[in-house]
């Protein structure tokens, strides 16, 4: 069987199986559609929430960023791994204890106040939008190139199998339809990354294989390691070795810092350790989410060394009749380009990326691209400088692995499935965490307190369609690579949400004055920088501190707390009952059934 009709088949059974457990678990209350009636099994849980947090930036993106940044893609992976640490030990057992549906509930009544509400509010739909429109970028690019569609088309596929079983289901749906997603996705991740290890360096685990040495076709070990064979390829192409690092210090530290903080700050990551019975599930179930998250990110620099190794020895000075097959599939819907600038019909790899964001093709139908004279798609847009004739869109490095590594058409279509459930795990559960922001924290809670159960529900799922509308528009226009846009997301989140909700837990004296002031303050000033360096003045140049868009969240976080201290140290305390509060949910007794409402 060939790969497309394979591609069709586990992705049409992937779907057929999230749809029928949307059926199957469908929400019939606000507590099932908010926090799935509170119990859910803890192992089931941590499932769910690896598959919620490792949304298409890890699965598909962040190995695509490791293969091309090398050392300087360790941000990554040190902050989202040591956020979920943080937000597990630091956060998520207090917040469970506290008992609220979802975040803008917890600030609403941590801060006694409306306008807090309102604040957080505005602050999820920011981050959460932010951050779907990688999620609808990575679906697009996988029906792209399996179903071969454009990419918009795959993007609507995408926002219609979402809109429904994150609407029909709710959280309670979402949850067990995110198990299934997550063992796909896992597997589909694993499975090829153990394949290239055994072929490329004889180990099972690719983990091992990342520090082995390299092994032929003919099954002999040259004694070369890998990560030595990868740095004299880039050596010889004038690219900077894969092992050195070329950002500067303060901006690893600020875009770790913001990854880290914005993971503890994730509203829809949050809100998934109010679905257990009681605060020490919260904590066992946190513990099963890292063992899970641990089993791809352990994986993932195995995967970028991989795939960047075979790309420049299938790819580098080879004439296009004599590349592989998998570059001109991926060509065909425009993720690949190359342009011939020595008119040497070679295709040529080097330092520089030869187009201004990706290639812009002739005008044509996808089915009857216009030709080269050596048979390629047609760049039409004017080159930068350098040497290098290639462009590869860093999001299909891990899509595209499989073929690149010449491994079965079943593995390949494996990766198809995979690709869509990270991606549409994780766009269910910012879907609903808007939905639940606008219909329980807006409508519910300050426009009509007398709102029915039934029309708090109807107006859940009204939000969660609009949403859907909404993330596919940013989907199809989206401010970067999918690991790029997310990056921003949670500099949005920690800028935002951590700093509200960490000193909501731990300092007695923060008011809603505070809170209000510090929130609007750490949000505007993430949101200005990160759309005047990305939209208006790209000139890295320009950067405060040499402080990246992805890394300034870190420096809106201080800001925030800055401001929310002094302001709450000048304006009236909280009330007594207040502290009470904050002071009964730091003991660990008490822990019972969640009492949101």
């Amino acid at each position: 069987m060939d790969v497309q009709f394979l591609t069709y088949l586990f992705v049409g059974a992937s779907f057929v199986l999230y749809i029928g457990i949307a059926i199957w678990s469908r929400a019939g209350s606000t507590k099932d559609f908010y926090v799935a009636g509170g119990g859910v099994h803890p192992a089931a849980n941590g499932m769910a929430t690896a598959a919620d947090w490792m949304s298409a930036a890890s699965f598909i993106s962040m190995a695509g960023l490791i293969a091309y940044l090398g050392y300087d893609a360790s941000v990554y992976l040190m902050g989202w791994t040591g956020g979920y640490v943080m937000l597990a030990m630091l956060l998520a057992p207090y917040l469970r204890k506290f008992g609220k549906f979802t975040v803008p509930d917890f600030i609403g009544d941590r801060y006694y106040s409306n306008v807090a509400r309102t604040v957080a509010v505005i602050c999820v739909i920011f981050v959460s939008f932010t951050y779907v429109a990688g999620q609808m970028r990575g679906t697009g690019i996988v029906f792209a190139r399996f179903l071969e569609v454009d990419v918009n088309i795959g993007v609507v596929i995408g926002m219609v199998i979402v809109f429904f079983y994150a609407v029909l289901g709710g959280m309670k749906g979402i949850t067990y339809t995110q198990v299934a997603q997550y063992c796909v996705l896992i597997t589909a991740f694993i499975v090829p990354a153990v394949f290239l290890s055994i072929m490329m360096t004889g180990h099972v685990l690719p983990q091992t294989g990342l520090g082995a040495t390299f092994v032929d076709a003919a099954g002999n070990d040259s004694g070369q390691y890998i990560l030595d064979r990868l740095d004299g390829l880039l050596d010889e192409l004038g690219i900077t070795p894969y092992t050195d690092g070329s950002q500067p210090m303060i901006n690893v530290f600020f875009i770790t810092a913001a990854l880290m903080c914005g993971t503890a700050g994730l509203p829809h990551v949050i809100v998934r350790f109010f679905t257990v019975p009681r605060v020490r599930d919260a904590r066992v179930s946190a513990g099963w989410a890292l063992i899970f998250i641990a089993l791809l990110y352990t994986t993932a620099p195995a995967v970028g060394v991989f795939a960047r190794t075979n790309i420049i020895e299938a790819v580098h000075n080879n004439t296009y009749e004599e590349i592989p097959g998998w570059f001109k599939s991926w060509e065909g819907v425009g993720l690949i380009g190359w342009l011939d600038k020595n008119d040497d019909g070679r295709v040529q790899m080097g330092a520089g990326d030869p187009f201004a964001g990706k290639p812009d093709y002739e005008a044509g139908p996808l089915e009857e691209p216009v030709r080269g004279e050596h048979g390629q798609r047609v760049v039409t847009n004017t080159p930068s400088e350098g040497d290098n004739e290639v462009y590869i869109d860093r999001d299909i490095i891990v899509l595209a692995n499989p073929e690149i590594g010449g491994l079965p058409a079943w593995v390949v279509a494996l990766m198809a499935a995979g690709g869509v459930a990270a991606a549409l795990s994780t766009a269910a559960g910012l879907l609903l965490v808007i939905s639940a922001a606008v219909s329980h924290d807006l409508i519910k809670k300050q426009i009509n307190p007398n709102l029915s159960e039934r029309g708090e529900l109807i107006a859940a799922r009204s939000a969660a369609a609009v949403a859907v509308v909404i993330a596919g528009y940013f989907g199809i226009n989206p401010p970067g690579f999918v690991a790029q846009v997310v990056a921003f997301a949670f500099g949005l989140a920690a800028s935002s949400f951590f700093p509200a909700i960490l000193l909501g837990i731990f300092d007695k004296r923060m008011n809603r004055e505070g809170a209000i002031v510090g929130m609007i303050v750490g949000l505007t000033f993430t949101f200005s920088y990160i759309v005047y360096t990305k939209f208006i003045n790209t000139d890295p140049s320009i950067w405060w501190f040499g402080i990246s868009p992805e890394g300034i969240g870190t420096l809106g976080m201080m800001l925030h707390f800055v401001v929310a201290f002094a302001v709450s140290r000048v304006t009236k305390a909280p009330p007594e009952e207040i502290q009470e509060l904050v002071e009964s949910v730091r003991v660990p007794r008490g822990a019972g059934v969640a009492h949101g409402h």
